[in-house]
């Protein structure tokens, strides 16, 4: 009885075990860019950037500051460059040892290392150097919670398009990068079990090697 009530607990749960990452899908007016949130190794990052999804705070929002081989940044801005109210900065979570990679989402913050709110960059450039490497001003880094799973070549296309200096800011895009809409989509890459493969027999144990 025992290790029937065990085996029922295993089962329920199991889909707790199994819970995918969340998966983001931005809008914009470039295209389409999925992003995968790594909710295990920040979850405060990822808890509050879907806050933020899920209160519409990105939509209509711009991509304002774009350096190719660098990275693409938004979340704060609208078209006519104003910014967004936010809620409280939150912590830091540049130690979770994930590196600022080409492709990976990242919180963008001030040079205080606790004060990332709403704003993200995507890195078109391998940016080790944004990286933790210690709790000091210039080495907590920047806390890397995704990555982009389609879409890379829109963020590619974005980080490609011409930037002028706009009310005192460098790197803006000349035309206006929208996010139109990023709202929370359902996983549906399936993961199929892989075919059986044939075992061959065991061969006869060698005496010489026993």
């Amino acid at each position: 009885m025992k290790k029937l009530l065990l085996a029922f607990a295993l089962v329920l749960a199991a889909p707790a075990a199994l819970a995918a990452n969340p998966l983001v899908r931005f809008t914009t007016n470039q295209g389409d860019i999925d992003v995968e949130l790594f909710q295990d190794k920040a979850p405060k990052s990822v808890a509050n950037f879907l806050a933020y999804v899920k209160k519409g705070h990105y939509n209509g929002t711009i991509f304002h500051r774009v350096i190719p081989g660098f990275v693409v940044q938004g979340g704060g801005f609208t078209p006519d460059m104003r910014e967004k109210p936010t809620g409280k900065p939150i912590e830091n979570e540049a130690k979770n040892g994930l590196s600022n990679a080409i492709g990976t989402l990242a919180m963008a913050r001030t040079m205080d290392p606790h004060s990332a709110s709403a704003q993200f960059y995507v890195n078109v450039g391998e940016n080790v150097q944004l990286d933790y490497r210690e709790e000091s001003p210039r080495g907590w880094g920047y806390a890397v919670f995704g990555k982009v799973i389609s879409g890379m070549d829109v963020v590619e296309k974005i980080a490609a398009e011409p930037t002028s200096m706009t009310n005192g800011m460098r790197d803006v895009p000349v035309k206006p990068i929208i996010i139109k809409s990023a709202k929370q989509i359902p996983d549906t890459r399936i993961a199929k079990p892989a075919p059986a493969v044939p075992q061959a027999p065991a061969p006869a144990a060698d005496p010489a090697k026993q």
